[in-house]
């Protein structure tokens, strides 16, 4: 990837691990999944010695048994719920395939207008109003800017981009955790008056408890993110007032199993929810833009990655960008799958 850089640290390449899983029908399904070790703990190697593992229980079993096959994987490990998370979506990609539907459609979803933010890592401010022009100039309409280096810069880098975009393009920011109460306090206060769509995750999760009392003194949204990476995150954030939104992500819920039980949690609350995602390819988009058109509680997409950097593409298929909108075609499952040239220069562990 082209270095990009958030509150977290700088990313130069993406930890992606690819799996098949076949079944007695002759077809497989695919899964993909992105290890980001600074929030999710997980790596690529710890991916693919929890994968050798995982892949031994389901030998034999029934693939169309979603939920059975998950809670195995639940029972075995704790966690991990990134290298889950390729396994559920190749669990969902033949039960598509199996009953011959798009996976939306098997999903019970319907297409809908699918625009993504682009987002701009962290720089010097001029650095970071320069991107936003060239964005805006590429057609983009939503901006999501990486905050959480030094709050009275992250300020001025907010003035700086609204001064530059003007007043139309919608403006989001997430802080990766960057700041503490007090500095959070002081950003959110301070670019309240730039028009902020909303501000992911300001703060580190051991700082849930203080959520609460930033809700009240901030003008500008708040969403959980690293906050929540299951139904039960979701259901205590939302009680106990700490969220206006929720972003879901497959590497945080272990896949679509659980992404779907965050999402009608939140839907039964009125708390409206984002498809995000960590450095996946578009083998993995493909799945996450199913699920979107099947979760009409989510209204926020950041579905921006594969444009972000990506240097190599190992998809065949699957989602394609009409500038920052998404769409996919109708072929059974996720539509998307591996190039074979591609893979001949991967690591192959095959488990049978």
């Amino acid at each position: 990837m082209e270095p990009f850089t958030i509150a977290t640290g700088t990313m130069d390449h993406a930890q992606n691990v690819f799996i098949r899983i076949h079944t007695d029908k002759g077809f497989y399904g695919v899964g993909e999944c992105s290890a980001f070790p600074m929030i999710v703990g997980e790596t690529q190697d710890t991916c693919l010695a929890m994968a050798k593992d995982f892949a031994k229980l389901w030998i034999g079993k029934d693939a169309l048994e979603i939920p059975a096959r998950m809670q195995q994987l639940h029972d075995a490990a704790a966690g991990n719920t990134t290298i889950k998370s390729a396994f559920d979506i190749a669990l969902y990609d033949i039960a598509a395939k199996n009953a011959g539907l798009p996976l939306y459609k098997f999903l019970g979803g319907e297409r809908h207008v699918v625009e993504s933010d682009i987002t701009i890592g962290i720089n010097t401010p001029e650095a970071m109003a320069k991107k936003a022009l060239d964005f805006k100039a590429s057609g983009a309409h939503i901006l999501k800017v990486k905050l959480g280096k030094g709050a009275e810069t992250d300020v001025e880098r907010i003035k700086q981009i609204r001064e530059a975009v003007g007043p139309q393009m919608k403006i989001r920011v997430d802080a990766n955790q960057g700041w503490s109460f007090e500095d959070a306090v002081f950003a959110l206060q301070a670019i309240g008056q730039y028009d902020i769509e909303f501000c992911e995750q300001p703060m580190r999760t051991w700082y849930d408890d203080r959520l609460p009392r930033l809700m009240q003194v901030s003008p500008v949204k708040i969403m959980a993110d690293e906050s929540v990476y299951n139904h039960h995150d979701a259901r205590m954030q939302i009680n106990s007032g700490s969220c206006d939104y929720i972003n879901i992500k497959m590497a945080k819920s272990g896949g679509i199993l659980e992404a779907k039980k965050i999402h009608d949690t939140a839907a039964e609350k009125g708390i409206l929810c984002m498809m995000g995602g960590m450095l996946e390819s578009r083998i993995a988009l493909s799945a996450k833009l199913h699920f979107v058109y099947a979760s009409p509680n989510i209204k926020f997409y950041d579905m921006d990655t594969c444009m972000l950097g990506h240097l190599a593409d190992p998809c065949i298929g699957g989602v394609t960008y009409d500038g920052y909108k998404l769409s996919i075609s109708d072929a059974p499952g996720i539509g998307a799958d591996a190039d074979e040239g591609f893979l001949s220069k991967c690591e192959l562990v095959t488990i049978k």
